[in-house]
């Protein structure tokens, strides 16, 4: 049913493209042709039109309507699922740290050496790989040096930072990471006691934050790079040094190049996906991250977004099929 509803689509879409006044201007067109074309409005019996067309509005109606709710419960469903997450991993993190708890445990000095070397030695190891990725990253650079585009692109974000491990960035004041859904902020306080809620100040909004210790200047203030969901944004004191945010994007579909507009920007073309768990995606949503990137790829290179290129592959498809027709002013938003 669905591929014989969608048959003529190709045509429809064209000729709606060509009505400017909208749909009004498209359905009497529709009523005009078959005034002029067929005996619809006096080819039967009294009434019999109008039932015809009052029925199928209220078919179509009614499948809109069904749709439309289906769609709402879906989302109140999703959303639900995902607060009921939400509260169950906040409970666990509590419960965790509960039992954990701080300990202090006094080391002896073979323990306090031993310990120390470890440390030394997994310093050691990062340098080396941050060595290697560096090297790596100017190795592929001179390899990619060609096309003048390339160089353009180059120039135009050489100045930007390069993601840290959380596609997000490693600041002087705090350190963010981010998914294509949601943002984790970790701001440290250098104090000498354990900060409360009491101590601090957290202000979210749907386009602004403000991060800080009471009586002091804010260690993050300014306007948001985009908007949050403030009711589903959290925020929680770690280990007493460390005031930690979350906010949840309203526009899951798209990498923040920075927190709030004041900030230094990373290079989103850097970012690498998997590091933000594609595989924990159920298929829909894997689907449409991957088309976003794709699309996101082909608008860097000047090319068209795969939307585009359905468009533009229906329009020359019916144009084939209707060489009769003027298509010189059909065109695609």
């Amino acid at each position: 049913m669905g591929e014989e509803e969608e048959k003529y689509d190709g045509m429809l879409l064209v000729m709606a493209q060509q009505h400017e006044g909208g749909v009004q201007e498209l359905v009497n067109t529709f009523f005009s042709f078959l005034r002029r074309k067929t005996d619809f409005f006096i080819g039967g019996d009294p009434g019999a039109a109008e039932k015809l067309v009052k029925d199928s509005f209220d078919h179509h109606s009614k499948l809109a309507l069904k749709s439309h709710k289906e769609k709402q419960m879906k989302q109140e469903k999703e959303k639900k699922e995902k607060a009921e997450r939400t509260a169950k991993l906040a409970e666990e993190k509590k419960k965790k740290k509960d039992e954990n708890g701080p300990r202090i445990q006094e080391l002896t000095d073979e323990e306090a050496e031993k310990l120390q070397s470890e440390l030394d030695k997994k310093k050691e190891e990062e340098e080396k790989m941050k060595n290697e990725a560096e090297n790596e990253e100017k190795t592929s650079g001179k390899e990619e040096k060609g096309s003048d585009s390339e160089a353009e692109e180059d120039e135009k974000d050489k100045d930007k930072l390069k993601p840290n491990s959380g596609n997000g960035a490693d600041l002087p004041n705090y350190k963010w990471t981010q998914t294509l859904s949601e943002i984790d902020l970790a701001v440290p306080f250098d104090v000498k006691f354990r900060i409360k809620g009491r101590d601090v100040v957290v202000d979210i909004q749907r386009r602004f934050i403000k991060v800080g210790l009471k009586g002091h200047p804010p260690v993050m203030e300014g306007q948001l790079y985009n908007e949050v969901k403030v009711e589903e944004s959290s925020w929680l004191i770690d280990d007493g040094k460390v005031v930690t945010v979350h906010l949840e994007k309203i526009n899951k579909m798209e990498w923040w190049s920075r927190i709030v507009t004041t900030d230094p920007e990373i290079n989103t073309k850097k970012i690498c996906p998997e590091n933000s768990k594609l595989s924990d995606l159920d298929g829909e949503t894997r689907g449409m991250v991957e088309k976003m990137m794709y699309d996101q790829r082909q608008k860097s290179m000047g090319l068209p977004t795969s939307e585009e290129q359905k468009k533009q592959d229906i329009l020359k498809k019916f144009m084939a099929q209707h060489p009769e027709m003027d298509f010189s002013k059909a065109k695609f938003s």
